[in-house]
């Protein structure tokens, strides 16, 4: 709306404000819309770059999302938009109504979203081996059998981390002795502090918390029991892939670069990163770098054979009916990012 607009509806104002037919609740309306219209126009900036947004909770293995985030916010190209969850559920449940373009989610909670008739996509891979048991510290747990009788918390029933530990308290023969329970990451550590949970198993750098604080004590890190876990992936909807096939390759060159970046930069990624995870810098810088190259950025691509498997425990365990993958995967896109010139942070989108 112009100034000009606005004047002449100011006149209309002062002729409405004077004719004593006119009802003065009309007036009212009037100016409100003004007011609005005003607001909107001269306050209010309007999106006209074209934006995917990508939902995450605030763990290594979806570093790409903040750093995508990060590098897209000034200029008038692609814009990457990170939403950040605080379940996994809750970010299922928006890319199943289309209100997030991409997931980077819980990799179980994939296979359950496809096997419950949703056209979805395993498109990429996030960064492996970030994930840990810790136990609080006066309870001096050396090993799963010291768990017995206490509680253990696991990010939900279609998590990596509670396959994982049923497959342990199996493999022990200790089922029914560990009370495993599911509570949302940032949860975890308070609940550890307070003494009301006595164990828990998730992606970092929530157990590097208390790890580092000195209330816990490592048990395992998952690449102990479990080589190349994947934690999270990133899952889309066919029906964007269809529409916009160019937005869903942006989106996994720039989360493949942006993981390789990070990997030699994990100072400047962990800066970033405490922005958008509202965590200290270094408690973000000591997961990334505890122990030393522990994290895998450059096992990115999905494969059918280790989906499979993790179908196969989860049928095993009675959380899916059966264990078909039949179309979930698509690695097309992993297959084909450029590698090549990932300098600054500013070289992670090679669209602009």
């Amino acid at each position: 709306m112009s100034f000009k607009g606005i004047f002449s509806i100011k006149s209309l104002w002062q002729h409405l404000k004077y004719n004593s037919t006119v009802h003065v609740g009309v007036i009212i309306m009037l100016w409100l819309v003004v007011i609005v219209a005003a607001h909107n126009e001269l306050n209010v900036e309007k999106q006209h770059r074209k934006q995917i947004t990508m939902g995450y909770m605030p763990v290594v293995t979806n570093l790409a999302s903040p750093l995508l985030d990060y590098v897209s916010r000034e200029g008038d190209g692609l814009r990457f938009k990170a939403l950040k969850f605080s379940s996994f559920a809750e970010m299922a449940e928006s890319l199943r109504n289309g209100q997030i373009d991409a997931a980077f989610i819980i990799a179980p909670l994939a296979i359950e979203l496809r096997q419950q008739g949703e056209d979805v996509k395993v498109v990429y891979i996030g960064n492996r081996h970030e994930s840990t048991l810790v136990a609080r510290k006066d309870l001096n747990v050396k090993s799963l059998h010291d768990l017995i009788g206490k509680t253990v918390a696991v990010p939900m029933r279609y998590s990596g981390h509670n396959l994982s530990i049923l497959q342990l308290i199996k493999e022990n023969g200790l089922e029914g002795q560990i009370n495993v329970v599911e509570m949302n990451p940032p949860d975890m550590a308070s609940a550890l502090s307070t003494g009301s949970l006595d164990a828990y198993y998730v992606g970092e750098p929530f157990a590097a918390s208390t790890l580092q604080s000195g209330e816990s004590e490592l048990v395992f890190y998952v690449e102990d029991v479990w080589n190349d876990f994947i934690c999270n992936l990133v899952l889309v909807r066919q029906e964007w892939i269809d529409k916009d096939p160019e937005g869903v390759k942006a989106l996994v060159d720039g989360a493949v670069r942006s993981g390789l970046w990070a990997r030699k930069n994990s100072a400047q990624a962990a800066e970033i990163a405490s922005i958008y995870w509202n965590q200290p810098v270094d408690l973000i810088e000591y997961a990334l770098n505890t122990p030393k190259d522990r994290i895998l950025f450059d096992k990115y691509v999905p494969k059918e054979d280790e989906m499979q498997y993790m179908a196969d425990m989860m049928k095993k365990y009675g959380l899916i009916d059966n264990n078909d993958i039949t179309g979930l995967i698509d690695d097309k896109f992993a297959l084909e990012v450029d590698l090549e010139n990932i300098k600054g942070p500013e070289s992670i989108m090679i669209v602009k």
